[in-house]
């Protein structure tokens, strides 16, 4: 009984929103704060060169879009969000819950996680397994034996790394780049330990809580979804380090500089070639059910997929983003033109 009533409600719930489209007549996007900048001028773009209003565009990371997203279909809820990492299994399912069965994924191009530092500061070069150590809540004290970490100055960590207290500014567990930095360079360096490697398949949860937990006595520090406070918190304290995007790497490489991870510094080539170790793609999920309903979706697509926006010489380049291979961007403008690509 409590199925049907549910599934009632769902039903009416699309109803009044298909009668109320008149509501809003600008498209609302949520989520990542990496794909903030991309989404915004492509927004901007879109409001210029169209007859629909701007669209609204809101850093909110991307485990936060992903819930705003997922919270139902309407006008009160987003039509598209942003994320620097894949959606989740737990996240569809949240979606279906609440009436969202229809999404398509497009992804939008890659990026570079960079660690990074003032430009009055000494540009450092890192491994993965220092910066495991560094942030990680245990480390490993001999063979089979782990232990709070005891690490203060790099130079504890390595003697050839500056003598200066570890301080780290990043983003929340609900970022997507937080996602991507433990598992790309935390679970990077973690890995090289090989009786923890070898306990991935013995227990995988208690090798991704160990691989994965960042430790919470000072020396990381929860900044917020706002990269641009980051880079103001860098500035004024040349000791620390930040961790966030290319992009904002790329729009104040006047400020600061990004650490070599393993000798490879985090540049756009660098980045597009695969040679630098930390970067990962970013998306956009679009809801389906409000393509015909909110003004505009299906042109913002267009704008967003065309190739003077995301090609290889288009104005999101400028912006840092690394373009995708031909193929790879014939495939998602395709799957954004048909919003074909059911998740669900």
């Amino acid at each position: 009984m409590m199925k049907k009533t549910f599934v009632t409600a769902v039903a009416l719930a699309t109803v009044a929103f298909m009668g109320a489209a008149e509501a809003r007549d600008q498209i609302r996007i949520v989520g990542s704060s990496t794909v903030y900048p991309f989404a915004t001028v492509v927004a901007e773009q879109f409001g210029k060169s169209t007859k629909f209003k701007t669209p609204v565009v809101e850093s909110t990371g991307s485990g936060g879009g992903l819930k705003l997203f997922c919270a139902g279909v309407g006008v009160e809820h987003p039509d598209i969000t942003n994320a620097s990492r894949k959606i989740k299994k737990s996240e569809i399912k949240r979606c279906a819950k609440h009436g969202v069965n229809s999404i398509t994924e497009v992804k939008v191009g890659y990026d570079g996680i960079v660690m990074a530092n003032s430009k009055a500061s000494k540009q450092l070069n890192l491994t993965k397994k220092q910066i495991f150590l560094a942030l990680a809540k245990k480390v490993p004290a001999g063979e089979g034996k782990l232990v709070d970490n005891p690490y203060k100055k790099w130079s504890d960590i390595d003697k050839s790394l500056p003598n200066i207290k570890i301080e780290v500014l990043g983003p929340p567990p609900t970022s997507g780049t937080r996602d991507a930095f433990v598992e790309l360079a935390m679970e990077g360096g973690c890995k090289k330990f090989k009786w923890i490697k070898a306990m991935r398949k013995k227990n995988k949860k208690k090798y991704k809580a160990l691989c994965h937990g960042i430790r919470e006595d000072g020396a990381f520090i929860e900044a917020g979804e706002n990269d641009v406070l980051i880079v103001k918190k860098l500035e004024a304290n040349p000791n620390a380090f930040g961790v966030f995007g290319y992009s904002f790497l790329d729009q104040n490489a006047d400020k600061v500089q990004g650490s070599k991870i393993k000798g490879v510094a985090p540049t756009f080539e660098n980045i597009s070639s695969g040679k630098y170790g930390v970067s990962r793609p970013l998306y956009f999920y679009v809801k389906n059910a409000h393509v015909g309903k909110i003004p505009g979706i299906k042109g913002y697509l267009k704008e967003f997929t065309s190739e003077k926006a995301w090609g290889p010489d288009g104005y999101l380049t400028d912006k840092g983003l690394i373009p995708m291979p031909d193929s790879e961007r014939k495939k998602f403008r395709a799957d954004a033109k048909a919003n074909k690509m059911n998740l669900m």
